[in-house]
């Protein structure tokens, strides 16, 4: 039989791939958290990116919380997150632990292969010392590494794992080829094979650097259209009629990666003594666009002769994006801590979201059951399905006679809402 491959990290990356390697032979999913490991033994997964079904189809995986279980492995993949501090710096800490954990339990001529986002050269800088450190093993004579982009859409249905196209790479050629079949055995959509871990590590930090900078560019858009009385919505779907015009949204920038990635390129452009310009521009414009929305909705009650001091606002939505229950670096939370500051009582109501997780992440309650005729204000802020079934009517109906509604996502028509971004 073969050797089993192991998986370092059952969240939103490290699961599915556990899962689809499951299917075809031996994988030991690890994870530092015994209780996410106990919920999926009993087929059920927080993050809805598994069913229980296809987590019983992984006939050859086991769970386990206990680090002892990856000894016989002789392929270590990890997908750890990697988010950036209180100062907009990388923090490296989980990818350093799990270096550490697969360093205990690595051997001659294993393969370690790093999923998670970096800067490049972290892989080789950062990450290889501490397994010659662990392990007393050398690097590129008794053990080996890869690196391959996740390239997970969490909520997304229509493209899964094996459907997204998988960058791969190697620190020798042999490895590099080696890395590169383990993935395609896998991925139905095929391989890419970089020329080295670093181009596949600028790869992947660009891939959302570049979709972070079109959107803070279409949220300055709408703010300029917004003193010109313009709907933003309106201009976008004429100027989407050219081929070649590219269809970004306004809107909040979250989640675990277009909101972080960029900020591990800067930081490691800066540590090479480049100040980048351009791209952190972007980030300035879309880590402010919360304070932007609730000012708008502030000014929009003003307007309307809204006492705005002990006001109550609902906001609709709190994950970082729609049908998702993914919280993570979610930038709702901006306008409920800034609403606040004016004196707001904001409510929120998630359907998707979790609410021991809201409240152990950013201490909010989640409102199961909002009342109806209670909110001077309704902030859309989350486009689920759940709200856009609801109507329009029915999320007027929190409203006071007199109330604004602020439609983030364009869920509904312009003459539907007192206020779009």
């Amino acid at each position: 039989m073969q050797a089993p491959i192991a998986i370092i990290g059952l969240g939103y990356v490290g699961l599915p791939l556990a899962v689809e390697f499951g299917k075809h032979r031996p994988v030991v999913g690890f994870d530092i958290n015994a209780a996410r490991i106990d919920a999926l033994r009993a087929g059920r997964d927080s993050t809805l990116e598994v069913t229980g079904e296809e987590l019983a189809q992984a006939r050859h995986l086991t769970l386990t919380a206990d680090s002892a279980d990856l000894a016989a492995a002789t392929i270590y993949i990890v997908t750890v997150p990697t988010p950036i501090d209180a100062h907009k710096r990388p923090d490296l800490t989980p990818l350093i632990k799990a270096s550490e954990t697969v360093g205990r339990a690595l051997k001659r001529g294993d393969i370690v292969i790093y999923e998670s986002t970096v800067y490049p050269g972290a892989t080789e800088e950062d990450c290889v010392p501490v397994l010659e450190r662990i392990s007393g093993l050398r690097f590129n004579t008794d053990f080996f590494c890869g690196y391959s982009p996740e390239r997970i859409n969490p909520g997304d249905k229509a493209h899964r794992l094996p459907d997204i196209r998988k960058v791969t790479s190697g620190s020798t050629a042999a490895t590099a080829e080696a890395v590169d079949a383990l993935y395609a055995s896998i991925i139905t959509a095929g391989t890419y094979k970089a020329q080295s871990i670093r181009v596949a590590e600028a790869a992947k930090v660009i891939e959302n650097t570049q979709r972070d900078l079109n959107i803070a560019l279409v949220n300055e858009l709408a703010i300029i259209f917004n003193r010109m009385g313009i709907d933003t919505e309106a201009v976008l779907k004429a100027a989407g009629t050219k081929w070649n015009f590219l269809p970004f949204r306004p809107g909040l920038v979250g989640g675990h990666c277009i909101g972080v990635d960029p900020y591990y390129l800067t930081h490691k452009a800066e540590a090479l003594g480049y100040h980048p310009q351009v791209i952190l521009a972007g980030r300035r414009i879309n880590d402010g666009m919360g304070a932007y929305v609730a000012g708008q909705m502030v000014k929009a009650m003003l307007r309307r002769r809204i006492q705005v001091d002990g006001a109550r606002v609902l906001v609709l939505g709190l994950t970082f994006k729609e049908n998702c229950p993914d919280l993570r670096n979610t930038r709702v939370v901006d306008v409920v801590r800034e609403l606040a500051d004016y004196g707001i009582a904001v409510d929120v109501h998630d359907p998707w979201a979790d609410a021991a997780g809201a409240r152990h992440e950013y201490g909010i309650d989640l409102v199961a059951d909002p009342q109806e005729g209670a909110y001077d204000g309704v902030i859309l802020a989350v486009a689920h399905d759940a709200f856009r079934a609801q109507g329009v009517a029915a999320l007027r109906a929190y409203g006071r006679e007199v109330h604004v509604l602020y439609d983030l996502k364009h869920l509904f028509g312009v003459d539907e809402s007192d206020l779009r971004l």
